[in-house]
């Protein structure tokens, strides 16, 4: 099965900088139709993200879980099934427990290697995006065939292993078609 995999913070909402309330979550603009476009042709769709505010101790995972149920409520409320999200609490400026390097963690490819196994995708023909170099490196590292760098107009973000650049949700649903790997 082919999978779009889809950071949070940035892609799935914009990223006002450790985003753990509704009040704070507003839905990047696109998402929607993007979501519902690739169930349309086959794809499965999972959430990679990393969650340091809470290592960092700006919210909790309650907290988290909490805004992931509303987000999954309006993703189904489109008309969108999310196959799962995957999250990685841990970094190395932290408190307590969180304070780890993990294989989760992204450019880490675990929480990827964990959507794929959970979900039945196959990597290779599968389509991540994301708005950060770490995003599109755990891609690489995992194997997935197209890894899509959501740019929202600046130009200079630099990410290697990115293979497609696009500045726009709407522009990468427009062009979805033509990347499927």
């Amino acid at each position: 099965m082919r999978g779009l995999l889809l950071d949070r913070d940035g892609v799935i909402n914009v990223d006002h900088g450790y985003v753990h309330r509704i009040d704070r979550f507003d839905f990047t603009p696109g998402i929607f139709e993007l979501v519902r476009l690739a169930q349309d042709l086959g794809l499965r769709i999972a959430v990679v993200t990393n969650q340091a505010g809470i290592a960092r101790g700006y919210y909790d995972e309650a907290q988290f879980l909490e805004l992931t149920r509303w987000m999954e409520a309006r993703f189904a409320a489109a008309g969108v099934a999310l196959a799962g999200v995957h999250w990685c609490p841990y970094h190395l400026e932290g408190k307590g427990d969180y304070v780890r390097d993990s294989f989760w963690r992204k450019p880490n490819p675990g929480m990827l290697l964990e959507a794929a196994a959970r979900h039945g995708l196959d990597l290779a023909r599968s389509i991540m995006v994301g708005d950060q170099p770490t995003d599109m490196t755990a891609a690489a590292r995992a194997g997935v065939g197209r890894r899509v760098l959501l740019t929202h107009g600046r130009d200079t973000v630099l990410a290697p292993d990115a293979d497609t650049r696009v500045g726009t949700l709407p522009e990468l649903a427009e062009r979805l078609p033509g990347l499927l790997p």
